[in-house]
């Protein structure tokens, strides 16, 4: 799999290049079952409300897996129900082979890191990373040793006598990291712990997650609404609607060859144009343009094109083809860094993204009539799906 790791702007600042050699070793799982979590036919109702609906999941020992959705899709419940602070009204979970069922969360060999770090204000963060231990009865030596090798592993020993106040919140996320890492889980549990951060702090802690995950050989279950996120550190990402699990695969898959109209809403941003399906099936007649796919042909009356924006060409006003190329009024103008963002109103009832390097991108002028373009291969296909491309930029259904 093409590694997307992001690398971020304050990256450099805290890098995780080594690890103490006791602690990997012991987190390391040392049987092919040890870290493996499997949920089969899983249920969970609140009330009348179906929170999760009969999922399944295989989760392999040493695995980043990523729970991705809205809110309401079933991702925290599941997470919480492998945790124990949930239980199933239907279904099994196996962690390491054995059944959980009826463990209370102190008994699983798991720990969670929450949103809210949870820390306690009154001890110094050597103490709160000893808190688990001192609770499982751990001798005093061993403690000392190993909150010294949790510190050292997110490369904060030497704020051991702080208090969680005196520091910030990429600071405290470390010690969140360092108390659940000191107990050796097998699986470590992550319930959206970077959404309180900013976006360079986030970008440098998806960094250090997952090289921090690489080197342990833990088995990483991570909760997010945000796609950046599961998709610059997941090895798999289980893209989640309605309590269950719409598509399962690496990043390159879900971005490249989402599995439905959903998927491609989701992960990333698309162009959606809905109509009804000419030339044999692989072309969706939208009321502006000639959507023509080299996808496999559907065989429904009614269908949705999707184009990322990152694969429509945009110039100044041309001639037309007869397919894949549409004429429209330049309306709005975005620098993204690396990439120009353009808008463009196609008429009343749609407009469309287009998105160019910076250093490729055309200078164009608000206002200026411009065609954009797109080939057949970069053109998804999916049958149609109202619920399925809310927010987007969607054309109406043609009547």
């Amino acid at each position: 799999m093409t590694d997307k790791r992001q690398t971020g702007a304050g990256a450099e600042h805290h890098p995780v290049t080594t690890a103490p050699e006791a602690l990997i070793d012991d987190a390391r799982p040392a049987a092919s079952t040890d870290g493996s979590v499997v949920l089969t036919d899983v249920v969970k109702r609140y009330g009348d409300q179906l929170a999760v609906d009969s999922l399944s999941l295989v989760i392999e020992p040493g695995e980043f897996i990523s729970l991705l959705g809205p809110s309401g899709c079933g991702k925290t419940t599941t997470l919480r129900m492998i945790a124990g602070f949930e239980h199933p009204d239907a279904g099994d979970i196996r962690i390491s082979g054995a059944s959980v069922l009826g463990t209370p969360p102190n008994k699983r060999d798991v720990n969670t890191v929450f949103q809210a770090y949870a820390l306690f204000p009154h001890m110094s963060v050597a103490e709160n990373v000893a808190y688990g231990l001192q609770q499982r009865r751990t001798p005093k030596s061993e403690i000392r040793e190993r909150v010294s090798s949790a510190l050292d592993l997110v490369q904060m020993r030497r704020f051991a006598d702080r208090k969680p106040t005196q520091l910030s919140g990429g600071q405290q996320q470390r010690i969140a990291l360092a108390r659940a890492l000191v107990n050796r889980p097998s699986v470590l549990l992550l319930d959206e712990p970077l959404g309180a951060l900013d976006r360079q702090l986030r970008e440098e802690m998806q960094l250090e997650l997952k090289l921090l995950q690489s080197r342990l050989g833990i088995t990483f279950v991570f909760v997010t609404h945000d796609q950046g996120e599961a998709l610059s550190m997941s090895d798999r990402i289980a893209i989640m609607r309605e309590g269950r699990i719409e598509q399962l695969a690496d990043a390159d898959t879900v971005y490249s060859r989402p599995a439905s109209a959903y998927v491609a809403a989701f992960v990333g941003q698309q162009n959606f144009f809905r109509g009804p399906l000419e030339g044999a099936g692989t072309a969706v007649a939208s009321p502006h343009v000639l959507v023509r796919s080299a996808a496999e042909p559907l065989s429904v009356l009614q269908a949705i094109a999707a184009v990322r924006p990152e694969n429509v060409e945009i110039t100044a006003d041309a001639a037309l083809s007869d397919a894949n190329a549409v004429r429209g009024q330049l309306i709005g103008v975005s620098h993204l860094g690396e990439t120009m963002q353009y808008l463009v109103r196609l008429g009343d009832d749609q407009s469309l993204i287009a998105r160019r390097p910076t250093p490729q991108a055309p200078q164009l002028a608000l206002g200026q009539s411009v065609v954009c373009s797109w080939r057949p291969q970069d053109v998804l296909l999916f049958p149609e799906d109202d619920a399925a491309v809310e927010g987007g930029y969607v054309a109406p259904p043609t009547h």
